[in-house]
């Protein structure tokens, strides 16, 4: 497969959450647009997390059993961020995805900003794009 580039297939419309956005509110969001986990963004919007479905379910189950459901997404997310550049090999990113088990899709950061993210439907476009055995 030729060189192709993050940015060739990241989505480019970002959705993303504040710290201090109430869990419930992060749940509505990733419902709505149909997708599994969120750039949480800090000062200066800077990405300092990632918030997934699994994160807020985990949360959910605990807080019902104490009767205390909700929270704010600082409280719940995953503050180890892997990003990858626009102009990161889309290929380089895949390998990097699956020999380290990162299932979630991963902000694209250019210059400090949030620009997109990639995740693994958006690499097997890519692949599926350059393969020379599907139908015509």
């Amino acid at each position: 497969m030729k060189s192709v580039k993050v940015s060739d297939y990241m989505v480019n419309y970002v959705l993303s959450v504040e710290e201090d956005t109430d869990l419930f509110k992060a749940i509505g969001l990733m419902l709505k647009h149909k997708i599994a986990s969120v750039p949480v963004l800090g000062k200066k919007d800077r990405v300092v997390g990632m918030l997934s479905q699994w994160d807020c379910l985990k949360q959910i189950l605990a807080g019902s059993y104490a009767e205390e459901i909700g929270g704010v997404v600082k409280d719940l997310m995953d503050p180890t961020v892997h990003t990858v550049s626009p102009n990161d090999d889309i290929v380089d990113v895949a390998a990097a995805m699956t020999s380290k088990g990162w299932h979630l899709s991963l902000p694209v950061v250019e210059r400090g900003k949030l620009v997109g993210t990639i995740g693994c439907p958006d690499i097997l476009e890519a692949i599926y794009d350059f393969d020379t055995h599907k139908a015509a």
